[in-house]
């Protein structure tokens, strides 16, 4: 606990450290045709997060050291993405290096290497994907404490991940909440927040596939993944440029079509999550879990998902704004 509280105090000092610097040399976010806020404010206060993940790595033995190298090249490429735009030719291939480093703290060369090919793809999807869905005010914390206290819970199941981490990074996501979990908000996570985060959740969501051998477990991220997934598809069907800034995510079009508050439809989406969570582990817990109940179970979300987006796009339309109401 005594570690726990100074690892807290000095992410406190970090953050209120990061707010001096962001104003001196205007490291903000401008409004523009992706954004959900129409205000300037100070951008990568998710800086808190690759640092709570090295401060651990000092407190705790400097263990998992290909796993944070890995976190440091994304954490670092993503932080001068946010001081000034760089190119997904430069971004991607960085992403690719640092997931690979992390299948080689997993020793993941083990694995058939078509497995391995097939995480790695994976991995850089979920970490874009993570980044696309930090478009509004306390999402970004609020969906990473449901994972990171699924993962708490499942690690005293069966200790998979150090519980170290996993704590320390609840405390950033909470004193990440404090300044951006508002109407107004203090600071945005920024791409060095979201990137990192998301690495740093992939990294457990291997380790525990790779502990337990339940490709399952792949749908704790299912609200994120099968959001960005279909959102990609509808762009594709009206040939838009996938990599063009958009408002098209359900979570976009509720709080900018919809007018829901930021925190109401954040709050959404942390507890849809945190409701599956708790039916898989519990499916896969008790033995109940298997391929045909895996596609049944995808099969209901991705339902339930086109219900709730098609209902929206329905009521966009009935309030006479057709050029919101595409999918």
């Amino acid at each position: 606990m005594i570690t726990y509280l100074i690892i807290a105090l000095l992410l406190i000092l970090t953050i209120l450290v990061y707010f001096r610097i962001a104003d001196r040399f205007s490291i903000i976010d401008k409004p523009n045709e992706r954004s959900s806020h129409s205000y300037i404010t100070i951008r990568g206060g998710g800086v808190i997060f690759p640092v709570a993940a090295l401060l651990w790595f000092t407190f705790y033995g400097f263990h998992q050291v290909w796993a944070i190298a890995g976190l440091i090249l994304v954490a670092i490429i993503s932080f001068t993405d946010d001081l000034n735009p760089l190119p997904g030719s430069v971004r991607m291939p960085v992403q690719f290096v640092a997931v690979i480093l992390l299948m080689a703290e997993l020793e993941a060369q083990h694995l058939p290497w078509y497995y391995a090919v097939i995480a790695i793809i994976l991995a850089v999807y979920w970490i874009n994907a993570f980044n696309f869905m930090d478009g509004i005010n306390a999402i970004t914390p609020f969906y990473s404490m449901a994972a990171l206290a699924t993962f708490l819970v499942l690690n005293q199941f069966y200790p998979f991940f150090d519980e170290g981490l996993i704590v320390v990074l609840i405390i950033s996501a909470v004193m990440f909440s404090y300044f951006n979990a508002r109407k107004r908000a203090r600071t945005f996570a920024g791409d060095v927040g979201s990137i990192s985060m998301a690495f740093l959740l992939v990294w457990m969501l291997l380790t525990l596939i790779l502990e337990t051998g339940r490709y399952e477990y792949i749908l704790l991220f299912s609200v994120y993944g099968l959001d960005s997934a279909f959102t990609i598809f509808f762009r594709l069907l009206r040939h838009e440029n996938i990599f063009k800034a958009h408002r098209s995510h359900l979570y976009q079009l509720l709080s900018n079509e919809m007018k829901w508050p930021h925190i109401k439809v954040s709050i959404l989406y942390a507890v849809a999550q945190l409701v599956i969570n708790l039916l898989v582990v519990y499916l896969i817990l008790n033995d109940m879990m298997n391929f045909p109940i895996f596609l049944l179970f995808i099969l209901i979300v991705s339902a339930v998902y086109l219900t709730l987006r098609f209902a929206v796009r329905s009521k966009i339309r009935n309030n006479d704004n057709p050029t919101e109401s595409r999918l």
